[in-house]
């Protein structure tokens, strides 16, 4: 033991030293480190999937964009008809007097004609005079009128056929529908739109509720979704694209997913499939509390007692020592 008055030369004298380089050792000790995460995140790595965007779908679906943007209008379509916080079109969903929705009301305004369609249009048609034209013969128009434009489009829609990128339906009676939906595919096209859908009046646009709500709407995103096994049938919630596991500690709240009441249209209990996930929500939050309150709960807090698999995993710990004074 060193001396409180030694010197270093002193307290070290006569013991063998051999030269030690810890920065050559630090330097080879990153450089294994970094050559082994490379070679881990090569061969374990997730698919690099580029983000979906309003453009690539305007791209390779355009019938399909046309066709939600149609529907956005004659307000059919899931957000038009979702309820708070986006509209009060539905009381949304709930389980007796449990309705987060209905509390918290509408905190997100979306007109999803107005959103997705009109305004946008509205900023495209300063210098073109033709959509503006069109513009104005539909907000000119009455309800009644309106609502007849929508129903042939809409029935036109499914025999549309695609050349340079454009829709094209058989001669009817639309109204100003055609050019509308002819720009706002354009604008789409371009990627315009993506940009529209997230203009808030803040500086950092960081928002893109409007841009997935929209594309909710269609089917291509869903079909995107299917391709990568990200569905809730497929426990997407807990998958990274192409079926590679993701947030894998979410497997016990996707499972309740997957089984009864939570699938079927009957349900038990005021539960079912049309308010699965307020239902889910509160059997997480009663199983989490349960297992918080484990402690103080008579029959669960014994169960270690009874099954003593503890010991078992501890053995050398529990293991009878030896000199020791038994009772």
């Amino acid at each position: 033991m060193r001396s409180m008055g030694a010197t270093q030369e002193e307290y070290y004298r006569g013991v063998r030293m051999v030269p030690y380089d810890l920065v050559k050792e630090l330097a080879l000790a990153i450089a294994g480190i970094g050559v082994l995460a490379v070679l881990v995140a090569a061969i374990l790595s997730s698919p690099d999937v580029a983000p979906v965007t309003i453009a690539a779908w305007a791209q390779q679906d355009p019938v399909d964009l046309v066709t939600t943007a149609t529907n956005e209008l004659a307000g059919s379509t899931t957000s038009a008809g979702y309820g708070p916080p986006y509209n009060s079109v539905g009381a949304g969903q709930s389980w007796g007097p449990i309705a987060p929705q209905k509390w918290f009301g509408v905190r997100i305004p979306v007109d999803s004609a107005n959103t997705f369609v009109i305004q946008p249009l509205q900023r495209a048609s300063f210098s073109n005079t033709d959509l503006g034209t069109a513009l104005s013969a539909w907000q000119k128009a009455t309800p009644d009128q309106q609502t007849k434009w929508l129903d042939a489009y809409s029935k036109a829609l499914p025999n549309a056929t695609v050349k340079d990128g454009t829709v094209a339906v058989a001669a009817g009676d639309y109204g100003p529908l055609p050019v509308m939906m002819s720009n706002l595919l354009g604008v789409a096209q371009a990627g315009g739109l993506d940009g529209l859908l997230v203009i808030n009046g803040r500086f950092y646009q960081t928002d893109y509720t409007l841009p997935l709500l929209f594309m909710g709407d269609g089917t291509y995103l869903s079909g995107l979704a299917a391709q990568a096994h990200l569905t809730g049938s497929q426990w997407g919630m807990m998958n990274e694209t192409g079926s590679y596991p993701g947030q894998t500690w979410l497997w016990l709240y996707t499972m309740w997913y997957q089984v009864p009441p939570f699938t079927s249209t009957t349900g038990f209990l005021g539960f079912n499939s049309s308010n699965a996930d307020l239902g889910i929500i509160i059997l997480m939050t009663v199983l989490t509390a349960a297992l918080a309150l484990v402690p103080f709960i008579p029959i669960l807090r014994d169960i270690p007692r009874w099954v003593p698999i503890h010991r078992l995993i501890w053995r050398q710990y529990y293991a009878p020592r030896k000199g020791a004074i038994r009772s």
